[in-house]
């Protein structure tokens, strides 16, 4: 297993394609997002999206960006988009990913990162906590988590 930077990668149609086979709507949003080169647009120019690999098979996914789907506050950074194929799940894979983003987020001089979600229970085992509720960019009721980035 391997982590890649999407935007550092030489082959970005190969693993651009790759995120097509998402079946979930979110990863379909990502795919055209990138395909358009309007995700750092949407979601600011320091964005990173991490690719979990095996081999040449694209495992788990997320984004480290400025604005997530909540969009009016001065939290950030947000982990976004966080999806794992489902012949990967269950081996908290997904993980591996979280603690990628924690370390780069880190490094960049985060105190808090963020994890707007609909899920209970998935975030709080790799150390997150639920801070509140807040509105999305959809005016939808959205699930706001935090870690401490010490």
């Amino acid at each position: 297993m391997e982590v890649k930077e999407y935007y550092s990668v030489e082959d970005k149609e190969y693993w651009l394609n790759q995120f097509k086979k998402s079946d979930w709507g979110a990863g379909h949003y990502l795919y055209d997002l990138l395909s358009n080169n309007n995700l750092k647009e949407l979601c600011g120019e320091k964005t990173k999206v991490f690719m979990l690999t095996d081999n040449r098979q694209l495992v788990s996914f997320c984004t480290l960006a400025e604005v997530d789907d909540v969009r009016d506050t001065e939290f950030n950074p947000w982990i976004g988009f966080v999806y794992t194929f489902p012949q990967y799940r269950g081996h908290r894979y997904m993980g591996i990913l979280l603690e990628f983003a924690y370390v780069t987020a880190k490094s960049d001089g985060a105190r808090q990162l963020y994890i707007s979600t609909g899920d209970t229970g998935l975030y709080e085992k790799y150390g997150y906590s639920f801070y509140q509720m807040m509105k999305d960019m959809h005016g939808e009721d959205s699930r706001v988590y935090r870690i401490e980035v010490k």
